[in-house]
């Protein structure tokens, strides 16, 4: 079974950056689409970004539009979500998710990364 780990959440001021990562075991990336889904305390969860598994197509909310960029390195089995512009709505638990497709529902996912903004 496909594995999950995320990394690179922490505590950052509004304004600032963030890089998270997803790291997988056991099969290879290269097979699913890899999206990023975050939780905020209250709230429900929300698609935030998905890369597809062939032509690299990228999706994001609207909420993150210009400010996030998803992307992958298959050689080192890893997808990363670069956060700038960083603002206290972006707090949230954030969750990498494999499918087979983006417009799929999501049949893996990591742990988690907290990423809080805040002042």
């Amino acid at each position: 079974q496909l594995q999950l780990v995320e990394s690179g959440g922490g505590l950052v001021q509004p304004g600032g950056s963030l890089r998270l990562s997803c790291a997988a075991s056991r099969f290879t990336l290269d097979y699913y689409a890899i999206g990023w889904v975050r939780q905020a305390p209250g709230k429900e969860r929300e698609g935030v970004s998905c890369i597809s598994k062939t032509d690299g197509s990228t999706y994001y909310a609207d909420s993150v539009k210009g400010r996030f960029t998803i992307s992958r390195d298959n050689a080192k089995n890893t997808v990363y979500l670069q956060m700038n512009s960083l603002k206290p709505e972006d707090t949230a638990v954030y969750y990498c998710a494999a499918t087979r497709l983006c417009e799929y529902e999501y049949e893996y996912w990591g742990q988690g990364t907290q990423v809080t903004v805040s002042s």
